[in-house]
């Protein structure tokens, strides 16, 4: 009989491999060969907050395809370095086993651990090691520059914190998060704005110590709250236009009426 799997098409990670080497190759797509890693990362950076967005929505199959997407990037980048003779994605793979074999010794090796805090600081403790080794010798050289602020904000807190310096201990004034409400009082209250963007730095990095503290990540908290937000907007002009009022011609404190009686909590 047979084989019914003959004619099938392969869609292994192999087929991922040999799909982007025919983009790049001879008879290629144009476009694709005429890409470069640099090209291509501005690609991965949307991809990824695609993903990210896919899986705060929590829908599995839009998770999958953006998944995919990302995967392609990183398949598409490492084979123009394996072109230009440098590397290649099973090099990339080989690596970050060994880094994470390493990074794991309370599974791979005879170190205990006591739950999930020990990793984490064992996991910093390795980080420092392998970077003394290294010519980076910052606590901050692993925070690229090109983060988004509030993400890069809440890591070079967290490496700062894992290192012995702790923000809110250097800056007493921010200790107490009930001052906070002060602050941003002063903080509108002035006229230079370059001080007022100062203030306001200084108060959305406490924000960020302060959620870092109570192990939420500021960047997932803002993303749910936006999400919901959208919804609850959405909602708003769904209803205002359901009776054929213009969102321009209501008052703030009609428009307040609605906004409460849609989200009462």
């Amino acid at each position: 009989m047979e084989d019914s799997k003959i004619n099938q098409p392969d869609f292994s990670l192999d087929a991922l491999l040999r799909l982007v080497e025919t983009l790049r190759g001879k008879n290629g797509c144009p476009w694709d060969k005429k890409q470069t890693p640099r090209s291509v990362s501005v690609y991965l950076i949307e991809e990824v907050f695609e993903l990210v967005e896919a899986i705060e929505k929590g829908d599995a199959g839009e998770i999958q395809e953006e998944l995919g997407d990302v995967l392609f990037h990183i398949v598409f980048i490492a084979r123009m370095f394996q072109e230009a003779g440098q590397f290649e994605l099973k090099d990339v793979a080989e690596g970050i086993t060994h880094k994470m074999i390493r990074r794991h010794p309370h599974v791979f090796g005879d170190r205990t651990v006591s739950g999930s805090e020990e990793v984490i600081q064992n996991w910093h403790k390795i980080k420092l090691n392998e970077r003394k080794s290294s010519q980076n010798a910052s606590v901050f050289d692993s925070v690229p520059a090109s983060l988004p602020s509030l993400m890069r904000a809440y890591r070079i807190s967290d490496r700062a914190a894992k290192s012995g310096i702790e923000w809110t201990e250097l800056t007493a004034e921010f200790q107490n998060p009930d001052g906070l409400p002060q602050r941003i009082k002063a903080a509108l209250r002035q006229q230079d704005k370059d001080l007022q963007s100062q203030e306001f730095g200084q108060l959305l990095f406490a924000l960020v110590n302060i959620c870092r503290r109570a192990k939420i990540h500021p960047e997932t908290a803002l993303a749910g709250t936006l999400i919901k937000f959208e919804r609850q907007v959405k909602k708003m002009l769904d209803l205002i236009a359901d009776t054929k009022q213009d969102l321009e011609d209501l008052s703030p404190a009609q428009k307040a009426e609605i906004w409460h009686k849609l989200n009462p909590s």
